[in-house]
């Protein structure tokens, strides 16, 4: 009986999250621009923005299909790119704004669907299409999360920027002093940090495989995985952007310039010096100063409150604690190469980052809780977590002059905030998990031949 309400709830999601879609597509097309719909309905026939994106997916997708089946789908999609790249090379079709390659894991995808619908029955169809589901959400939480960055470009004229960088004397500017550091090293250093801040969701992808890679012969999907937290941390983030609208360092305190490819899709054209309160970064910290909401341009992204990078890696270095050493490597390793470029890079203020941790944390313990069922304990984690995230948000709009006044105060009190959010989630989940995790049995021993008797005279 227990399945029918998941089922209904499954459906209920699944017709929310149509109509969040249609009304992003609406709001995008008010400012003349595609929205996701359209942005993921143009890949199929034109080159893509996200090849690399759509060829994770598919690998995604792939977890609940055979050995035989998956060497299929790889070669099927190579050879729908081979074609398409013939065909644009021979009309000489503009492939400036897009990767030569992607068409083809799209189109494995949406026929694997096809497939699921016209050829399998029973829980063989609903499997396929899970992981037809789990590969499209990728791709399409990306087009969403674009969508979403317009939207607070578009609807938020006045930044808070000056507020967070006051609060963040609390903490000695962390992202002056990353800037620093990072523009000594060259384009070596800068190089490497933009590959692996740009390829966040490829690292995500290798975590998920590894914790879907019995889906195929279990014939199942587990509890909970990696990409379930990213699509809730893409959710609900991006409308926290709303609520507390911050450009970044690099942009509000200089020119942005050099970032500007990086960060925006909308526009090739970087945004005007005037905009910025003053071309500061990353040579001198803003001086303190009464704090006010300042005015900027329509293009840049209001995305720093909470990180997001930070939080997704952080998700990517807790789902690789139980994974091999290799993989619990690359996980700490992609965590803090993502706080060096976060911060590195002026996207982020350090405040940013422990407000991504703190948020990162709840939600990965809401999650866990839905999953394994809910207790006093992880209720009250969970409870503690958000509050402690709406203390640190009202905090650095309303006391950010006196956390930069008493910097040896507020900055061990910003440090133990998320120590304490730390530890909670460590003494609460980690045990809890440890005790319903199915105890591993033991190799059945052979039983022992009985003693060869003695043949009779």
């Amino acid at each position: 009986m227990w399945r029918r309400p998941r089922g209904r709830l499954w459906g209920v999601a699944g017709v929310v999250a149509l109509g969040f879609l249609v009304a992003l597509e609406i709001a995008a097309r008010r400012y003349g621009l595609p929205g996701p719909i359209t942005s993921q309905a143009r890949e199929v026939v034109f080159a893509p923005r996200s090849g690399f994106l759509l060829y994770a997916g598919m690998a995604l997708m792939m977890v609940v299909l055979t050995w035989r089946q998956r060497f299929v789908a790889v070669g099927a999609a190579i050879g729908v790119d081979l074609v398409l790249l013939v065909v644009r090379w021979a009309v000489d079709a503009d492939v400036a704004d897009g990767h030569p390659f992607g068409n083809g894991a799209l189109w494995v995808m949406l026929g694997c669907a096809v497939i699921a619908v016209t050829r399998r029955t029973g829980r063989e169809r609903v499997l396929l299409l899970k992981g037809v589901g789990l590969g499209l959400v990728l791709v399409t939480g990306r087009k969403t999360g674009d969508t979403w960055l317009l939207i607070t470009s578009k609807t938020r004229p006045m930044v808070l920027d000056q507020y967070v960088a006051t609060a963040d004397h609390a903490l000695g500017n962390p992202s002056w002093l990353a800037g620093r550091l990072v523009t000594a090293t060259g384009p070596i250093g800068f190089n490497f940090l933009d590959i692996v801040y740009g390829q966040l969701a490829v690292a995500a992808v290798v975590v998920a495989l590894y914790q879907l890679r019995h889906v195929a012969v279990e014939r199942r999907f587990p509890g909970h995985h990696l990409v379930r937290t990213f699509l809730v941390i893409g959710l609900l983030g991006p409308a926290i952007y709303m609520i507390f609208p911050v450009v970044g360092p690099v942009f509000a305190y200089g020119t942005g310039a050099e970032h500007w490819a990086a960060v925006s899709m909308w526009s090739p054209t970087p945004p005007s010096e005037q905009w910025a309160v003053a071309d500061l970064w990353p040579q001198t910290p803003p001086p303190v100063g009464v704090p006010h909401p300042v005015p900027f341009d329509a293009i840049t992204p209001r995305n720093c409150m909470p990180s997001l990078h930070t939080a997704w890696a952080t998700a990517i270095f807790i789902h690789s604690r139980k994974g091999p050493r290799t993989l619990r490597y690359a996980g700490t390793f992609w965590l803090v190469a993502t706080l060096c470029a976060t911060l590195g890079f002026g996207y982020h203020y350090g405040v940013d980052l422990i407000a991504g941790v703190v948020f990162t944390l709840t939600v990965e313990a809401a999650l866990r809780l839905f999953d394994h069922g809910w207790d006093r304990a992880g209720t009250r984690l969970v409870v503690s977590g958000a509050a402690v995230f709406a203390t640190l948000l009202v905090s650095y709009r309303y006391l950010p002059v006196e956390m930069a006044t008493y910097p040896w105060v507020f900055g061990p009190l910003l440090l133990l905030a998320m120590a304490a959010v730390v530890y909670g989630y460590a003494g609460t989940i980690a045990p809890r998990e440890a005790s319903t995790a199915p105890a591993r049995q033991p190799k059945p021993q052979p039983d022992p031949q009985p003693d060869p008797q003695p043949e009779p005279a």
